[in-house]
């Protein structure tokens, strides 16, 4: 399956993960390198993120015209914009804001998502046909112009990037989700959960989506790293978090008019998503090959 533009592993169903327990699990994600990086990095990032207002040297939004395009220094680290923001404050303001648009449309995404793509799957016949032929409607578009869409309808705002973003996503979640969830309805302990007369929600949400959490790991954070690229995306054009909030994308749009004259401004931003995309894709790339036994057995 496609996620934006990257190609998604499929990860199998791993029946027996369910009786692992929880410090086994956590055991085989620090032993994988590819894992331990990511997370470090990603821990490190988050913390600059939470800690940033703290630390930044500078206010990221008070305007100083006697520093205007100052290059990269010892008192301006990173350089100044336009109108003499100091640019290492405002990367560690707009790492918050970044990363808080990315966690909370994915939440969204994953709440809804999750929801939609378990029950098609266990009750199947018309709720099935009806849902799956509403997220193949809605994924006739590519997630960022549903997203732009969404924007247009709401109007630009940091609040209407996260909801656009995570609605965008819900087909393809949802999809990817339905089939992981097919495998566990024909699965022998759901079968003597309706013979006992277990309710299909008890049985959806105690049964199905605790038995596809390995499946919804790693697609959940693979959806990070497209959620950060989206918000960047919004805020490059001007419909995301809007000015004088420091965001990633937003920045890089307040740079491109300078390439030739203040490179910093738009390649310190630029250089901070790709990493952090990056980084993301790495860790889902590890957690697919812990939580795949085909792959782990390569």
């Amino acid at each position: 399956m496609n996620v934006g533009n990257k190609v998604v592993p499929t990860p199998s169903v791993n029946h027996r993960s369910r009786d692992l327990p929880r410090f086994e699990m956590l055991d085989k994600v620090l032993k994988n390198k590819k894992a331990k990086f990511s997370l470090f990095f990603l821990f490190v990032i988050v913390l600059l993120g939470i800690i940033g207002p703290w630390i930044a040297p500078h206010d990221p939004i008070e305007a100083n015209y006697e520093a205007f395009l100052q290059e990269p220094s010892a008192e301006h680290w990173l350089g100044t914009d336009s109108i003499g923001r100091d640019l290492l404050s405002r990367m560690l303001y707009g790492a918050r804001v970044t990363l808080t648009i990315a966690l909370m449309s994915v939440g969204i995404t994953f709440v809804i998502g999750t929801l939609i793509g378990v029950t098609s799957a266990y009750l199947g016949g018309f709720v099935d046909n009806l849902l799956m032929r509403i997220m193949d409607i809605l994924l006739a578009l590519p997630g960022i112009v549903l997203a732009l869409a969404i924007v247009a309808v709401l109007g630009p705002s940091l609040n209407n990037a996260m909801i656009a973003i995570g609605i965008s996503s819900i087909p393809s979640f949802a999809l990817l989700i339905r089939g992981a969830a097919l495998t566990i309805k024909s699965s022998g302990y759901v079968e003597a959960s309706k013979s006992i007369g277990s309710s299909d929600w008890w049985i959806i949400m105690f049964q199905v989506i605790p038995n596809v959490a390995n499946v919804l790991i790693v697609y959940t954070t693979l959806f990070v790293g497209a959620a950060i690229l989206d918000s960047s995306a919004l805020g490059f054009i001007g419909l995301g978090a809007q000015p004088p909030t420091p965001e990633w994308g937003t920045m890089l749009n307040e740079g491109k008019d300078f390439v030739s004259e203040a490179w910093w401004l738009a390649t310190f931003p630029g250089i901070a998503i790709t990493l952090v995309v990056f980084i993301v894709n790495i860790l889902g790339d590890a957690l697919n090959d812990i939580f795949n036994p085909r792959a782990s057995n390569k």
